[in-house]
C-alpha cells in the first residue's frame, strides 16, 4: 500500500468507531513515536486494548499491525528532523543496553538486506561498471564516507574513477557534464535524501550512463531513477544513519569486481608491494621469537 497513511487515516476518519478515532488521532499528532511503537504500546498510550489496535490495521486495509507500522516507518522516515531522530530513538530504547540494541539493530538489516537484495542487479551492476569507459561515485553527506571507500578500492582497479562527495549541486554538476552513455555511475541515497543525489543521478541518466542506485528501497527517489537497485537496509539510529548493511553491499560489489580482474590486479598489488617495502609506508610487526 503505497498510499500516504497520514492521507489514507484523514480520508476514513468519519467511519471510525470512538476506540479507531482515538487511534487515529494519536498517530495523526505523534506519528514520529506511533511508527515505532508496538501494537500494545500504541493501545496503552491512547487506552484502548492491544486488540484492537491489530484489527484497526486490518480495517484500514493492511495484512496486519506490522504491515501498518511497516508504512508508517516508511513514510515517517524522510520526514524526521535530526531533533525528532533523537528523541524517537531515545522513547526505543527506554533501559536497554545502547551498544547491544545497535549490534542487534545492525546484524538484523544484514540479515533482511541478504534475504532481499536483487542478485541479477547485483551482476548487471558488476557488469556494467566492468564495461565502463569511466566511473563515477556519488555520495554526499553522510553517504560519502561509502563513495569514498568504494572509489579507494575501484582506484587501484581502474584508471578513470571520479569519486564525487561535495554536497553543493553546482560542484557536483561540473564534475559529472561530460558524462555520456559509456559511462557507470553508482549513487548512494539513503534517509533523508539529498536532492545534490538525486539531480545528479537523473542527468546522467539522461544522458545514457548507467546508474546503479544504491538506496534503501527500490521506490526511494534514487531507486526510482537507476538502472539497477542494490537495496540495502539503512533504518535510522538516533541521529545516525546506519551504514553496516550498504557498506557490505560495497563490500561484496569491490570483491565481485577484482575477482573479474584477478591478473591486472596481482601485478598491480605485485608493484605496489615494492614501492610499499621501499618507501616504509607501512609498519612490520615483528615475528615473535
Amino acid at each position: 500500500m503505497r498510499q500516504d497513511i497520514i492521507s489514507l487515516l484523514k480520508a476514513q476518519e468519519p467511519t471510525f468507531s470512538k476506540g479507531q478515532r482515538r487511534i487515529a488521532q494519536y498517530i495523526l499528532e505523534f506519528y514520529d513515536k506511533a511508527a515505532f511503537m508496538t501494537a500494545n504500546r500504541l493501545g496503552k498510550a491512547v487506552g484502548i486494548s492491544e486488540s484492537t489496535v491489530v484489527r484497526f490495521a486490518v480495517e484500514l486495509g493492511f495484512d496486519g499491525y506490522p504491515s501498518m507500522q511497516k508504512a508508517l516507518q516508511e513514510m515517517v522516515v524522510n520526514r524526521l528532523t535530526s531533533v525528532q531522530r533523537i528523541e524517537v530513538t531515545n522513547d526505543r530504547i527506554g533501559n536497554q543496553n545502547v551498544l547491544d540494541m545497535v549490534i542487534q539493530s545492525d546484524m538484523e538489516k544484514l540479515r533482511q538486506t541478504g534475504e532481499t537484495v536483487d542478485r541479477s542487479a547485483f551482476d548487471a551492476a558488476v557488469k556494467a561498471v566492468l564495461g565502463a569507459e569511466r566511473v563515477y561515485i556519488l555520495g554526499v553527506r553522510s553517504a560519502a564516507p561509502l563513495a569514498n571507500f568504494l572509489g579507494y578500492y575501484l582506484n587501484y582497479m581502474f584508471n578513470n574513477v571520479h569519486i564525487l562527495t561535495a554536497s553543493g549541486a553546482s560542484e557536483v554538476f561540473e564534475q559529472i557534464v561530460g558524462v555520456n552513455s559509456q559511462d557507470a555511475v553508482i549513487a548512494f541515497s539513503f534517509p533523508r535524501y539529498s536532492a545534490t543525489t538525486l539531480k545528479a543521478a537523473q542527468y546522467c541518466r539522461s544522458t545514457g550512463a548507467t546508474v546503479i542506485g544504491v538506496t534503501d528501497t527500490k521506490l526511494s527517489p534514487l531507486g526510482e531513477c537507476s538502472d539497477h537497485v542494490l537495496a540495502a537496509k539503512s533504518n535510522m539510529v538516533s541521529l545516525v544513519d546506519s551504514l553496516v548493511a550498504p557498506l557490505s553491499v560495497v563490500n561484496a560489489l569491490i570483491v565481485a569486481i577484482a575477482a573479474q580482474k584477478e591478473k591486472e590486479l596481482s601485478k598491480t598489488f605485485q608493484e605496489l608491494e615494492h614501492i610499499w617495502e621501499e618507501y616504509h609506508i607501512y609498519e612490520k610487526q615483528e615475528e615473535s621469537t
